[in-house]
């Protein structure tokens, strides 16, 4: 990537790779809303995208779960930046609880396109176990995020069943009637710890 001014710039080269990983996310979510996600194969997939069938698993090595989602890296960065970014004096928790809520089905407001897209992974058993992975192979960056926020050593068991925790609550709470509600009780319990018997 060259840089204009500071600003990163894609060659062309990259660009026609993204432009491709779009088209090909774009055709598989309008195949999977209108046809549903277990009637869509990759073959229509590649035909509705105008492309072959290799290269749509060229560009999504892991599968058509993995065709309406980044590798995973959007989330882990942003939870990351969620805890180091902070305002000063913000709870660790009280950060996380706001990136969670600020994302699909925990989110007030949302576009009709990603709320049809939200509802789609949440009905789709196979697309909501790949989310959950995706939002899991974050463990370990926040741990050493909570670690260094917090002043603990990342191998800390408490450390990293908080992270462990946290990234749990997406796939818990979503499912629920009211998923901000949902997700705030668990954050509640999170920062108060339990009180029963």
């Amino acid at each position: 990537m060259g840089s204009l001014g500071g600003v990163q710039t894609m060659g062309r080269r990259e660009r026609r790779k993204a432009q491709t990983r779009q088209a090909l996310s774009d055709a598989a979510i309008g195949l999977f809303l209108r046809h549903g996600y277990d009637s869509v194969t990759i073959a229509q997939i590649a035909e509705e995208a105008d492309t072959a069938i290799a290269t749509v698993f060229a560009y999504f090595p892991d599968g058509k779960e993995s065709l309406i989602f980044d590798d995973g890296s959007e989330r882990r960065d942003g939870i990351v930046a969620a805890v180091r970014d902070r305002p000063e004096g913000q709870p660790i928790l009280r950060a996380l609880r706001e990136f969670l809520a600020a994302r699909g089905p925990f989110a007030a407001t949302l576009s009709p396109q990603l709320r049809r897209r939200t509802e789609l992974v949440m009905s789709t058993p196979a697309l909501r176990g790949y989310q959950r992975r995706l939002w899991n192979r974050s463990q370990d960056a926040l741990a050493e995020i909570i670690a260094a926020e917090s002043g603990r050593d990342p191998g800390d068991m408490t450390v990293r069943a908080l992270a462990r925790y946290v990234l749990e609550v997406p796939d818990l709470a979503a499912g629920e009637p009211d998923p901000r509600r949902a997700l705030d009780a668990v954050f509640d319990l999170l920062e108060t710890g339990w009180t029963g018997p």
